[in-house]
């Protein structure tokens, strides 16, 4: 199961005071809160605070500990009458107090039905208690003697215990697998499990997720234990990323019996495999997050495995219990990076280039190795993709203990290329060892257009391309004569926007940057810059200085570049946004615009977003040709526009929905 290519967000635009205006994400916390044991009421008014603070917070799910209401540590106390009775009328007191409150709670009690003692979570909303979810796995080993109080929600109960339920705890909606779903947004899904449940094979939430639960919460009284805490954190993470689900963990905390055991309310929200937050043992209180349910659903839907995965393997359905939920505008606290193809921090930065780079360069070591091929042809122009191509190669002949002087750097100048960009391709040929040569295609392009009757002065899209096609032609003649493969330059980027020429630039025999894009290219070249030499430094900081340009038009007088690509099809860091968004997570373009005026709000106005939104949106799809047509290369993240694998679509399909919706 694929989960997301970086795992790290910018803080740059955490806490924005812009509400979101879709239902993609909602917002959920993890609640321990200061109990005192056998205390009901005194524990009824601590969680109803953190009800009414979850509820100005716009939050709508909120989590309580195992047992929250009496406290996990009573012992012998749970048999008592007394401590069942004052349970119950907490609960009643919580459900009332709270009966105008927007917000989901899930709170832990023991319940008496039928004369059994259960282990129970009451699920609440706005002076309902919409059922009563029985803990399935009932520990009795080392520190834990649950058997000892509490059977098991396995255990099926008859119409009298219900109407004694009725009466007691106002509802008859009781027993396991029981699967809360929101008339409003179906997505908004949850199953709960308790504590145990989550530690042993086949665990509920298994059955609830593959029953369709985008959120599993667990009421947890986990004791506290050296190294426990990452062995928890760990465990709730990968559970979240194998059941594609969002998981919600609230753990006892403060006020618990510490006769024999410490409790440290280590709460955590994990979402498909990525740790959203985790409070810090020992300090009591409450955690949120934002939990993206559009995210869930579309991997859920891509992966035909997951589907495969249905209920009917376990021996119990789950029973669904319907509710309505207002949702409401909140303040994302989850941060949006600007660019989510990026790890923010240095050190994630740095494992992540070195990881690519290994990808990109093993991919092509691999397929110079399978063909007896010892010689590498790049067309190098002095600028960020085709720079990522000559490092890429580089490491792969060192792989392979070939040497560098069979990468053959070719630099084609030509009627836009600049003094500057043709010393930068000589000077990198030179830092990795490669042959270069230099090959001016200006008399050869002039010529083409004679023959085509092509005006030289007509500065349109002919005159690029001629150029562009022509380099290819060099590039492959070059390869014939030295039997060598032709390594593409072209990014991930530019083949989601068509911004090559088709058999031009866009096609090679192995496209190293096939996926990689272009706010990434930067990153990995400036990834090679500090781990090399001296002299290899100072000519790649000048290539990352240097505009990104196809330098396929004039220069300006004074010699410098006068076609800047993102003067032509705007910003790369929003269309790389677009582009994440869009493939990875098959979001509809008023979420992406939602989202990228939430990230990119202090950069850009609605009204610029939207129209480079609706540009790459036309651009995408006219230029599935294009794709079709990709040469091979190697896939480095989640995101990848192969046809062979992650990418398939019609070249004539039309765009016209997706530019509606943004209207």
């Amino acid at each position: 199961m694929q989960k997301f290519f970086i795992f790290c967000y910018s803080e740059a635009n955490r806490g924005r005071e812009t509400p979101l205006k879709f239902n993609n994400f909602i917002k959920v916390a993890a609640a321990t809160p200061q109990i005192k044991i056998a205390d009901c009421e005194h524990n009824a008014k601590q969680i109803i605070n953190i009800i009414n603070n979850a509820a100005e917070q716009k939050a709508a799910l909120v989590v309580f500990p195992e047992l929250c209401i009496t406290g996990y540590t009573c012992g012998d106390l749970f048999l008592q009458k007394t401590l069942q009775d004052a349970a119950a009328a907490a609960l009643k007191q919580i459900v009332n107090a709270t009966a105008d409150k927007n917000v989901v709670c899930v709170i832990g009690l023991p319940v008496n039905a039928g004369g059994r003692l259960y282990n129970c979570a009451a699920v609440v909303l706005k002076g309902r208690v919409l059922g009563l979810v029985c803990k399935q796995k009932i520990p009795n080993y080392t520190e834990f003697y649950e058997a000892r109080y509490f059977a098991s929600g396995t255990q099926a109960i008859n119409a009298a215990a219900k109407a004694q339920l009725q009466a007691t705890y106002m509802t008859d909606c009781f027993g396991e697998n029981l699967l809360f779903v929101c008339n409003q947004n179906p997505d908004f899904t949850f199953g709960v499990e308790i504590c145990e449940d989550l530690w042993q094979p086949g665990s509920p939430s298994q059955l609830y997720a593959t029953a369709g639960g985008r959120i599993i919460c667990n009421l947890s009284a986990s004791p506290e234990l050296v190294g426990k805490p990452d062995y928890r954190r760990d465990l709730v993470r990968v559970q979240s990323g194998k059941l594609c689900c969002g998981y919600i963990l609230a753990n006892a905390g403060a006020g618990e019996s510490s006769s024999d055991l410490v409790y440290s309310g280590h709460n955590i929200i994990a979402e498909n495999g990525v740790l959203l937050n985790q409070s810090e043992p020992f300090n009591t209180g409450v955690i949120y997050s934002d939990i993206d349910l559009q995210r869930l659903t579309h991997d859920r839907v891509r992966m035909n495995t997951f589907a495969q995965n249905s209920s009917d393997v376990f021996e119990q359905p789950v029973t669904a219990v319907n509710f309505d939920f207002e949702f409401e505008d909140f303040k994302l606290n989850r941060t949006i990076s600007k660019t989510p193809f990026v790890p923010n921090n240095m050190q994630s930065r740095e494992k992540v280039c070195n990881e690519i780079l290994n990808l990109q360069s093993s991919g092509l070591a691999t397929r110079l190795s399978a063909i007896g091929c010892k010689t590498a042809v790049i067309g190098v122009s002095g600028g960020l993709d085709s720079t990522l191509a000559l490092i890429v190669t580089a490491r792969a002949f060192d792989m392979l203990k070939l040497p560098k002087s069979g990468i053959l750097a070719v630099s084609m100048p030509c009627f836009g290329t600049t003094q500057r960009t043709k010393t930068n391709a000589e000077n990198l040929a030179q830092a990795f060892g490669a042959k270069y040569y230099e090959i001016d295609i200006t008399a050869a392009v002039k010529r083409h257009f004679e023959d085509i009757g092509q005006n030289p002065n007509s500065f349109d899209v002919t005159y690029e391309n001629c150029q562009a096609r022509e380099r290819t032609q060099v590039l492959m003649d070059m390869a014939n004569m030295h039997s060598g493969i032709v390594i593409g330059t072209g990014d991930l980027s530019e083949s989601a926007l068509g911004f090559a020429t088709y058999n031009g630039d866009h096609m090679s025999m192995y496209a190293v940057n096939c996926s990689v894009p272009k706010t990434l290219v930067r990153y990995l070249v400036e990834f090679a810059a500090l781990q090399g030499e001296q002299q290899l430094r100072v000519v790649l900081t000048d290539v990352l200085n240097t505009p990104v340009s196809p330098e396929l038009l004039p220069p300006q007088a004074d010699g410098t570049i006068a076609q800047r690509t993102e003067e032509i099809i705007g910003p790369y860091e929003l269309h790389d946004f677009f582009l994440y968004y869009f493939v990875r997570f098959g979001y509809a373009p008023p979420a992406i615009l939602e989202l990228a005026q939430y990230a990119f709000g202090d950069d850009y106005t609605k009204a610029q977003i939207k129209n480079y939104l609706k540009l790459f949106l036309k651009r995408f799809f006219a230029n599935q040709f294009k794709r079709n047509a990709m040469p091979d290369g190697p896939k480095v993240g989640t995101v990848s526009l192969s046809q062979r694998g992650d990418w398939r679509m019609p070249s004539d399909a039309s765009v016209a929905e997706w530019l509606s919706k943004i209207e």
